[in-house]
C-alpha cells in the first residue's frame, strides 16, 4: 500500500554533475558502464532498515527527536506501515537491496515464541513487497545487543540460557534470510566482549563464541543456504573491548576455530576508525587474507569518541576503498550497505532521501576514480617498480633458503643496500589527479 510519508518527493533520477537539484543524482548513473559492468552492478547499494526507520533520533545524551507515523514501534500494524514506507523509499532511490535486524522489523514481544511469530509474519509481508518491487535482501542479522537480556553478551554470556536464546534467535533469522532470498547472513557481536576482566573468563567466552559460529556454519549447510556467512568487526562501543576487534583479529579468530574457509567479513568504515585504522586498511587487510565479503559504508565524526554513523562525503577516502575492492575482483554476493543515519536535527522525510542520494553520489565518484586509477595503472606500476627486486631468481631463491646461506651471500657479495625513496608524496599527488 502507498503512504503519504514521502508525499511530493519524486523518484530520484540521474541529472548529471551540472544539475543543482538536491534530490537528483549528480554522479550515480546506475546504467553507466565502468570496467565492463554497470555502476549498479558494481556498487550493489543496500539501505539499512535500522538507521532509516527504526532509529528514533537518540544519542548517548538525549532521546527521541523524530516523529514518525509508525511510532511507537510496538505493534504489528505499525510494523507493516514502517515496511510500506521503507519500500517506498527503496523505490524512490532505486536501491536494489536492503538489510535488517530482526528487532528492526518486528515489535519486541518479550519471549522467543512470540518474537518468532511476529518475525515470520513480517517475513511474509516483506516477501510480498519484494515480489511487487523487485527489491531484494542483501543480508539479514539478529539484534543481540539492545534488549537487557544481552547486557553480558549473547554467545559469550556467562548464562547458558542466554546462549540458548541467542542460538534460537540466529536460527530464526537465518531461516528468514533464506526465505527472502538473502545473499548473506551477518553476525555483529554488539556485546561479545567485556567491561572488566575481573569478572570475565576470556578463554571460555572465546571458545563459546567459536562454537556458536561453527553452529551457524553447520546450520547454513543443513538448510542449504547459498549465501555468505559474514562477521562484522568492531573494536569497542558498547563493550570496553570486543573480541571481533578488527579484520586481522577476526581472521585470527576464524583460523583458531577452523572457520577461515567458511566465513568472510562485513567491514564498516566507522568501526575501522574506532579500531584506529582507515577503512582502506581494513579492506586491504581483508582482501590480502581472502575474506572480504561486503561493506557498510558510512563515516565517523573524527572529533567524537563513538560510532556516529554519518553518510559518506569524502571522495578520496571512498575512492581508495573501491580501488582495493575492484582489485580484489569486486563484490560477488556482497555490496555497499548504507549503515548510516541522518543527524538527529534532520527531521524531514526529504532529509532521509537527500542523505542517501548524497552518499550514493560519493560512492559513484569514488568508484569511477578507482576504476580510472586501475585503468591508468600508475599505482600498479609504482608497486612493481618498488618490489622489482623480488622478481629476480636470486631473491625468490632466498625465500627457500636459510639464515646461514643468506649470511654467506651477504659477506661474499658485500651486500650493503642503499635506502630508496618510497615516493609517498608523488603517489598522493597522483591519486589527487583522479579524485
Amino acid at each position: 500500500m502507498s503512504t503519504d510519508f514521502f508525499k511530493g518527493i519524486e523518484k530520484a533520477t540521474y541529472e548529471g554533475p551540472d544539475s543543482t537539484n538536491p534530490m537528483a543524482f549528480h554522479h550515480y548513473n546506475p546504467e553507466e558502464v565502468v570496467m565492463g559492468k554497470t555502476m549498479a552492478e558494481h556498487l550493489r547499494f543496500a539501505i539499512a532498515y535500522w538507521h532509516s526507520f527504526a532509529w528514533e533520533g537518540g544519542d548517548p545524551f538525549g532521546g527521541q527527536t523524530f516523529e514518525r507515523p509508525w511510532y511507537p514501534q510496538d505493534d504489528m500494524a505499525r510494523a507493516k506501515l514502517k515496511a510500506d514506507v521503507a519500500f517506498e523509499m527503496f523505490e524512490i532511490l532505486g536501491a536494489p537491496f536492503y538489510c535488517w535486524h530482526d528487532a528492526d522489523v518486528r515489535p519486541e514481544q518479550g519471549n522467543f515464541a512470540d518474537n518468532l511469530s511476529t518475525l515470520n509474519e513480517m517475513v511474509d509481508y516483506f516477501g510480498e513487497k519484494q515480489e511487487a518491487t523487485g527489491i531484494n535482501l542483501l543480508w539479514g542479522t539478529a539484534n543481540m545487543f539492545s534488549h537487557r537480556r544481552w547486557m553480558s553478551g549473547a554467545s559469550t554470556n556467562p548464562d547458558p540460557d542466554v546462549f540458548a536464546f541467542a542460538a534460537a534467535t540466529v536460527k530464526s533469522c537465518m531461516d528468514a534470510t533464506m526465505k527472502l532470498g538473502g545473499q548473506n547472513y551477518v553476525l555483529w557481536g554488539g556485546r561479545e566482549g567485556y567491561e572488566t576482566l575481573i569478572n570475565t573468563d576470556m578463554g571460555a567466552e572465546l571458545d563459546h563464541m567459536g562454537r556458536f559460529l561453527n553452529m551457524v556454519v553447520e546450520y547454513k549447510h543443513k538448510i542449504g543456504f547459498k549465501g555468505q556467512i559474514l562477521v562484522e568487526p568492531k573494536p569497542q562501543e558498547p563493550s570496553k573491548h570486543q573480541y571481533d576487534y578488527d579484520a586481522a583479529t577476526c581472521f585470527g579468530f576464524l583460523q583458531k576455530y577452523g572457520l577461515e574457509n567458511e566465513v568472510k567479513l562485513n567491514l564498516e568504515q566507522g568501526h575501522a576508525i574506532l579500531a584506529g585504522h582507515s577503512f582502506e586498511h581494513e579492506i586491504a587487510t581483508a582482501t590480502a587474507l581472502g575474506v572480504l565479503g561486503s561493506i557498510d559504508m558510512n563515516r565517523n565524526d573524527y572529533q567524537s569518541g563513538w560510532d556516529t554513523d554519518q553518510f559518506p562525503n569524502n571522495v578520496p577516502e571512498v575512492a581508495l576503498c573501491y580501488y582495493h575492492i575492484l582489485k580484489d575482483g569486486g563484490f560477488t554476493q556482497g555490496g555497499t550497505n548504507f549503515d548510516a543515519k541522518i543527524r538527529r536535527q534532520s527531521l524531514d522525510a526529504e532529509d532521509l532521501i537527500a542523505a542517501h542520494i548524497g552518499g550514493m553520489d560519493v560512492c559513484a565518484r569514488g568508484l569511477k576514480a578507482a576504476a580510472a586509477m586501475i585503468e591508468d595503472g600508475g599505482l600498479e606500476d609504482a608497486l612493481k617498480e618498488r618490489y622489482a627486486g623480488w622478481e629476480t631468481p636470486e631473491a625468490k631463491a632466498m625465500l627457500d633458503s636459510d639464515f646461514d646461506t643468506i649470511t654467506q651471500r651477504v659477506l661474499a657479495d658485500n651486500v650493503n643496500p642503499a635506502p630508496r625513496s618510497g615516493r609517498q608524496e608523488i603517489l598522493e599527488n597522483y591519486i589527487n589527479r583522479f579524485v
